[in-house]
């Protein structure tokens, strides 16, 4: 058949009107269309469809210009708002979609990359009064890596996360100042080095060749992470971003019209912070927290350790900066692992064949087991004779793929077993796999122990996997029908949470045995301190020079006592009287309870927290101005820590280790089930041992005040988070010798290896006197 195109004019029963091609009763080819309330095509059309290039201008005078595909805006064009911003670039169905440039009416600009109407990926935004960043964006606000730079020439280079900084980073001062520290939302949480302007400090370009970072901000070794702050700042090519929430206009064709659907776009910026070098009151170095800037420019010159809290500095010390800039390194760098002999023989590309077959075997494991139909476990469930074993060739065979590690066998230990715990703690199979076997992977950790054992942390912090020794595997399956049953029966058991035991075995004979597990510290908020608690004295302290902000201190470090609410601690004492007569029951003992804290600010110190820098909404299409110094309300509230009643539709129930558990009641909310509300965080649900307020006293010890290290603070409002681990230990003969021996040079109540009974009641005790009765 052929069609033949025909110019014609045809006026529409509602008011429309088209005029040029046709083909039949269809507009097919070049042809302008106007609606009867101003809107106005001319273009391309095919088959009825608007398709090709052409230009559509709204009764409101925004007009888009540029690619059009069945109706939509789709490809490359150009829209003018009415407001005078235009945005050129990519489009997909009506939506900003790829790279682009948007200018706004208030000459702010963003250039980069677009995904779904926000911006996302890599990109630039500078503000009319120069600001600019340049860095990385997720869903409209900047997160991930970026620089910021100021107009008043401070810079900062670092790690950001819905809009702030977040995460490791390196600050630089218009007057030559440097700070290396981490920021938590916005605000420097943690311990970081100020080098004050004159003083000697590590170059930068050396020190992001040796320490890069990953994707949450915090350092990790890398010889490829080479950036140059002074480019970054200067560079005017692309790894770029920054923070908009933004929806898109959009044309829809509806009931055969064409019309305009501007969504309002909501815009925020980060102001410049006054990123002042400190805050406080003077330390006990008779220095003002805002007086270091300028003492780097004296005979000699000086860099102070510093430690933040929300914000607010809560310790300094003074050291040389020459000794500084020697023994320059990340904060929140990993430590080298000490490995045990049974697996000293992985370094290097030993240890990347070990997690990528550790990964393969998981997803085989439980890609298997999921399938098929639950059921109530049973005797033949339990012990060595319950497992599924396969062999993975490099190459591959009928049941596993091929890799790019070495041949190994796999054992998987009480797969039903673990399968109804995983699901008991409602844990879903395919996140579970996400999570240990996703392209993100592995990575190692320092191990707090004595053990040896080799640490890994899946990329979102839910799981931690160790390796076992052989005694330690076989005391978990001897204990696991037992453990299955109270796990069970005690939801908010606080003894650690397994859900799998595995074992590889390498072609040349060696085996490595590793238990998944739950992280206790899987959290949004930042884990100031770290303790292992057993109740014994004997060795139970950190050396001083060894300890760094993420160190896992002992008993003897312990310089607190916590206050909680009077029901919170109750129930506390009543799981933990249950958990350790388990144990007891099991001959069990060396375990202890691992306590994280995160500090909130002291109340007395709202008037001078940094300013929060946060974005804030704007009803207009455009970014407000950023000023230097703006007066801003306080980060935090004068009630630091809040009890509410819980609403479950407000908290947050995004699977993790802790979703288990029943919702903890309080006194002080009339003994109902509480939710816990931190300034600027989400409302947290508290349960035993996750998300529990406490208040902790601090005295300051004299060995501390002779020092150079300042504890400027006695009280804070903390967030308590807490387990009990290392129960794979049983009193055994090798147990029984160490007690005997060590009895006759210590007190035999201080060595940490005593009878199961007596190993209980000590532990009982001492927590006892580290969360005393309120009075």
């Amino acid at each position: 058949f052929v069609f033949f195109l025909r110019l014609e004019e045809r006026e529409f029963s509602n008011g429309d009107v088209y005029s040029g091609q046709l083909r039949g009763t269809l507009p097919h080819g070049k042809g302008k269309y106007a609606w009867s309330d101003g809107i106005i095509y001319e273009g391309d059309w095919e088959e009825g469809k608007i398709s090709g290039k052409g230009k559509i201008t709204w009764l409101s005078g925004a007009k888009y210009e540029g690619d059009f595909s069945g109706g939509y805006l789709h490809g490359f064009g150009t829209m003018t708002s009415p407001d005078g911003s235009v945005y050129s670039g990519s489009w997909r169905m009506n939506v900003r979609h790829g790279l682009g440039r948007k200018e706004y009416c208030n000459s702010d600009s963003y250039d980069g990359s677009w995904r779904e109407g926000l911006q996302d990926g890599s990109g630039s935004y500078t503000w009319t009064n120069g600001n600019r960043f340049i860095g990385n964006w997720k869903k409209g606000k900047m997160s991930g890596r970026g620089v910021m730079s100021w107009s008043n020439g401070d810079l900062f280079n670092g790690f950001w996360l819905n809009g702030l900084r977040h995460g490791s980073g390196v600050y630089k001062y218009a007057d030559g100042g440097f700070y290396f520290g981490t920021w938590s939302r916005g605000l420097k949480d943690g311990t970081g080095v100020y080098y004050p302007a004159g003083s000697k400090h590590p170059s930068l370009k050396k020190w992001h060749r040796h320490f890069g970072y990953n994707d949450t901000g915090n350092f990790i070794l890398s010889h490829d992470s080479s950036i140059n702050l002074e480019e970054l700042r200067n560079s005017k090519a692309v790894s770029r971003t920054l923070s908009e929430i933004t929806t898109t206009s959009g044309l829809a064709r509806n009931s055969g019209r064409m019309s305009e659907r501007f969504l309002d776009e909501n815009w925020g910026t980060t102001d410049p912070p006054r990123d002042y070098m400190g805050h406080g009151p003077l330390s006990k170095s008779g220095r003002s927290a805002g007086s270091g800037e300028n003492e780097g420019r004296g005979k000699n010159p000086i860099v102070f350790e510093r430690e933040y809290m929300q914000g607010v500095l809560i310790k300094e010390r003074i050291m040389s900066s020459i000794d500084m800039s020697r023994k320059a390194r990340p904060l929140d760098g990993p430590k080298e692992v000490s490995i045990s002999a049974c697996v000293s023989f992985l370094g290097g590309k030993w240890n990347y064949y070990l997690m990528l077959n550790l990964q393969l075997g998981i997803r085989y494991t439980v890609g298997k087991i999921t399938p098929v139909p639950r059921r109530e476990v049973r005797a033949s469930d339990f012990g060595e004779r319950a497992r599924i074993t396969m062999f993975f060739p490099r190459n591959g065979s009928q049941y596993t793929p091929s890799h790019k590690s070495i041949d190994f066998d796999w054992k998987d230990y009480c797969p039903m077993v673990f399968r109804n715990l995983r699901e008991m703690f409602k844990l879903d199979a395919a996140d579970y796999m996400m999570s240990i076997c996703g392209d993100d992977g592995l990575r190692e950790i320092s191990s707090p122990g004595k053990s040896g054992s080799i640490f890994y942390l899946s990329h979102d912090d839910r799981f931690v996997i160790k390796t076992l020794k052989r005694s330690e595997l076989k005391v978990l399956l001897r204990m696991l029908p037992r453990y299955y049953e109270h796990v069970g029966e005690h939801e908010n058991t606080l003894i650690t949470k397994f859900f799998g035991v595995h074992r590889l075995k390498l072609k040349w004979g060696k085996k490595v045995r590793f238990v998944v597990m739950g992280n206790m510290f899987c959290t949004e908020l930042k884990i100031h301190r770290r303790y292992d608690l057993k109740g014994s004295t004997q060795g139970r302290f950190t050396e001083k020079n060894k300890i760094r902000e993420k160190t896992t201190m002992k008993d003897l470090d312990l310089a607190y006592e916590f206050h909680m609410d009077k029901l919170l601690r109750e129930a506390f004492f009543k799981q933990i009287v249950l958990d350790c007569s388990f144990l007891e029951s099991l001959q069990i003992i060396d375990y202890s309870l691992l306590l994280g804290l995160h500090f909130r600010a002291p109340d007395q110190l709202n008037d001078i927290l940094e300013p929060p820098n946060e974005m804030s909404d704007q009803e207009n299409d455009s970014v407000a101005s950023v000023e230097v110094g703006l007066p801003r309300e306080p980060s935090i509230p004068p009630k630091g820590l809040l009890l509410v009643t819980h609403e479950p539709n407000s908290v947050n129930t995004a699977p993790g280790p802790h979703i288990r558990g029943s919702t903890l009641r309080a006194f002080a909310a009339g003994e109902k089930e509480v939710d816990l509300i931190l300034p600027g965080t989400a409302r947290l649900r508290v349960q035993l041992g996750v998300n529990m307020p406490a208040q902790a006293h601090h005295k300051l010890r004299q060995d501390e005040e002779e020092s150079g290290t300042v504890e400027l603070f006695e009280v804070y409002d903390v967030v308590v988070y807490m387990g009990m681990i290392d129960i794979l230990q049983e009193y055994n003969m090798k147990k029984r010798m160490e007690h005997t021996c060590k009895s006759i040079q210590y007190d035999p109540m201080s060595i940490s290896a005593i009878e199961p009974t007596l190993y209980a009641k000590r532990f009982t005790d001492f927590l006892l006197k580290v969360f005393p009765e309120t009075a």
